[in-house]
Order: structure tokens, then sequence, then C-alpha cells
């Protein structure tokens, strides 16, 4: 990485610095709906996006929609 490159990086905005990897990854949590588990989608801002039934699913559907599923610890 270049230094020029390091000093655009630096001076990110708030506002750009939450917005990187918005269109890139989601992330997938399990959660309970009408007593049965589903497993819901995330944007990188934490939106859910959709739910569906199985965390195969859930990522089928992230690299589908050309998305980086990504782990939260």
């Amino acid at each position: 990485m270049t230094t020029e490159k390091l000093i655009d990086l630096r001076q990110i905005s708030s506002q750009d610095l939450a917005m990187l990897g918005m269109t890139d990854v989601a992330y997938v949590r399990s959660k309970t709906k009408d007593g049965v588990t589903v497993f819901a989608i995330h944007s990188a801002d934490g939106a859910e996006v959709a739910i569906v039934p199985t965390y195969e699913a859930a990522i089928a559907t992230i690299l589908q929609n050309d998305l980086e599923p990504v782990t939260l610890q």
C-alpha cells in the first residue's frame, strides 16, 4: 500500500467509514420466530434484510447476491 493511499484512509470521514463494506458483506444471526429457529441475514450496518429457514440457505442467499458472508465474534 502506498503512502498516498494511507493518507487517504486516515482522512476518511465518519460517514464514509460507516459505509465501508455496506455493499460487500452480510452476516447471519439465528433467532426464534413463532417458536421456530430461523436465520436472519443482516447487512453490514445491522439491518435485517431477509429471514430463511436454515443457516445453509442464509449463506447461499448471501453468495447468490454477490456478497461475502462474514463471521461475528
